[in-house]
């Protein structure tokens, strides 16, 4: 294993076809200028709400590294279901590594295995992915290829793009105090813009953004978030608009992040390229490997 981005030049990408996300439906600005203010903002409760979350990605940068736990909630047609991971983000660089655990069938068999994910600039990787790959083998996605820029294929949402979304953000109010996890925080409500974050964001999240403004449904990502008193987001719900490739009809989309134990080891080691799987993924992700 190696700490560095490597290409495939198979069909994965391609071939990868059926989401993650619809998977579960089928089956049932940059730099860090300003931080300072903006940290002594959320202190006080104070400044402009949308400078404040506009500079989340930059805080959490600082912050170095985080466990992190997410929930993806699906809905459509009447079904509901949720896709739940959990591990550590390495800021800094870029690279987490999170445990994905999908649903029952509706028939209430075995869950799936759960899926490892490895996030990485420009990419994903999964294991335990199914649909014919092999149990040792990783499946690589470029996410800049993505409708959604990885914003919801993998399942989860990656805790930096989540935060780099908010670059985008338009407008926001302050709504009060809360509480995450035993942490004092303060609550902001807004809108943000996918294209508007990707021109703000940076040259490696440029793309995966300007891909998500272009393939969800709507462009606008209404959220709530919750910064500590240090300005570190603890808490993010974000709401997406995804167009479900098999029945091109919206799917509501409801990604909520939860950032904690900051400063906690992240050593993310990416696979080898023979590690990586270059053959075809079937179609039918049924069988997820359970």
């Amino acid at each position: 294993m190696e700490r560095r981005q490597h290409r495939h030049t198979g069909r994965t990408a391609v071939a990868l076809g059926v989401t993650l996300a619809t998977f579960a439906l089928g089956a049932g600005a940059t730099g860090c200028s300003g931080r300072g203010a903006a940290a002594e903002g959320v202190r006080s409760g104070a400044g402009d709400p949308v400078a404040l979350l506009a500079g989340a990605a930059d805080t959490l940068r600082a912050a170095r590294t985080s466990k992190a736990s997410t929930a993806m909630e699906m809905a459509t047609g009447g079904t509901r279901v949720t896709i739940r991971g959990k591990g550590v983000y390495d800021y800094v660089h870029r690279l987490g590594r999170l445990t994905v655990v999908l649903p029952e069938d509706p028939t209430g068999a075995a869950e799936h295995r759960p899926i490892t994910e490895l996030l990485a600039p420009g990419a994903l990787f999964m294991k335990n992915r199914g649909a014919g790959v092999p149990a040792d083998k990783w499946v690589r996605v470029e996410t800049a290829t993505l409708s959604d820029g990885n914003l919801v294929t993998g399942g989860v949402t990656d805790p930096y793009a989540a935060a780099e979304v908010l670059r985008g953000t338009r407008e926001a109010a302050y709504v009060g105090r809360a509480e995450v996890g035993g942490t004092p925080v303060r609550h902001y409500r807004g809108t943000a813009d996918l294209a508007r974050a990707a021109r703000h964001a940076p040259a490696d999240v440029r793309r995966s953004l300007t891909a998500a403004a272009k393939g969800f449904a709507t462009a606008e990502v209404p959220f709530d978030a919750y910064l500590d008193g240090q300005g570190r987001l603890r808490k993010l719900r974000q709401r997406f608009s995804f167009v479900n490739g098999r029945q091109k009809t919206p799917v509501a989309v409801a990604s909520t992040t939860l950032l904690y134990g900051f400063g906690a080891p992240a050593v993310v080691a990416l696979p080898r390229e023979r590690d990586i799987y270059a053959g075809r993924i079937a179609e039918d992700a049924g069988t997820n490997g359970a």
